[in-house]
């Protein structure tokens, strides 16, 4: 079976020397520290008909999320990755109009995201409240109109209720939903089902196939298979993307382990519907114009 272009709707790239990464100074990130480049990844892709990527904000610290998108932005002139890049603005910032709009004058920036991860559970928070329901927070998000910004969001499915919200209130702002939303299993998956379904009826509002390792360690296919086929039935073949979120993915399998685990679940599907699911849906969405 042919593989189809693929866009790679999720990458972190990251330089070591030249920007802080505060998360990747923590023990359990070692495996991935090092710097990325896009020499790495397409080393990595060689086999997957790599012929795009969005870049997503990569956990750089707070006060360098600007020069992150300049450095991201030469490094897609010299080597021609990335496509598009998911700058950092933190949304409850006091200076959140300004930092907005900086970022958005920028090339191939096409949104934002700012990572809310609340979770019961104080040992899983990195955040000590839920920012879905923050008033500055949402008034933040309700300014990503102005610059024709999108927001992908990494939270866990107790806050998909909150995201449902701000997002039935401003539906001109396309919301992407990072790591399938992260239905993990342990937690319970009534609140993630309820967040996804209602998310599903946004027609704004698409998913991605990425992070599949956090559902089940070790990487297990069979584990999240079902979760797999239940987000396609959701939001249909047009709104799910197939994503790495390597190097992070890393911590969990190869990146041929991990996309050889999506192509299996996806092989019943028609040409036409992989050929979206691999890489047209991420050239819409995120608004790259590559001729697929």
């Amino acid at each position: 079976m042919a593989r189809p272009p693929f866009v790679d709707a999720h990458l972190h790239l990251w330089d070591r020397d030249g920007l802080r990464y505060p998360w990747l100074d923590e023990s359990d990130t070692a495996p991935i520290a090092a710097t990325y480049t896009v020499a790495h990844h397409r080393a990595a892709a060689a086999a997957w008909n790599l012929v795009g990527a969005v870049h997503i904000d990569a956990g750089a610290h707070r006060d360098d999320g600007e020069r992150e998108t300049d450095w991201l932005n030469a490094v897609a002139d010299t080597h021609g990755l990335p496509d598009a890049i998911i700058a950092r603005v933190e949304l409850d910032d006091p200076d959140v109009e300004a930092l907005l709009a900086r970022q958005a004058a920028r090339p191939r920036v096409r949104g934002i995201r700012h990572l809310v991860n609340w979770h019961p559970d104080a040992v899983r928070q990195a955040y000590p409240r839920d920012l879905t329901i923050d008033p500055a927070w949402r008034r933040g998000f309700g300014l990503l109109a102005d610059h024709a910004l999108s927001y992908d969001f990494h939270g866990f499915p107790a806050q998909l209720a909150g995201l449902v919200d701000i997002a039935a209130l401003h539906p001109s702002v396309p919301v992407i939903v990072n790591h399938l939303g992260l239905p993990i299993p342990g937690d319970g998956l009534d609140q993630w089902r309820a967040g996804v379904t209602a998310l599903a009826a946004m027609p704004q509002v698409s998913i991605k196939l990425s992070g599949a390792g956090f559902i089940h360690a070790p990487f297990d296919p069979a584990a999240f298979a079902d979760i797999v086929a239940e987000v396609i039935e959701l939001f249909g073949t047009r709104r799910v993307m197939v994503a790495t979120n390597f190097p992070t993915d890393r911590l969990f399998a190869t990146l041929d382990e991990t996309l050889g685990a999506y192509e299996a679940l996806l092989a019943d599907r028609s040409d036409d519907e992989r050929a979206d699911l691999w890489g047209r849906n991420a050239n819409r969405i995120y608004r790259l114009d590559l001729d697929l």
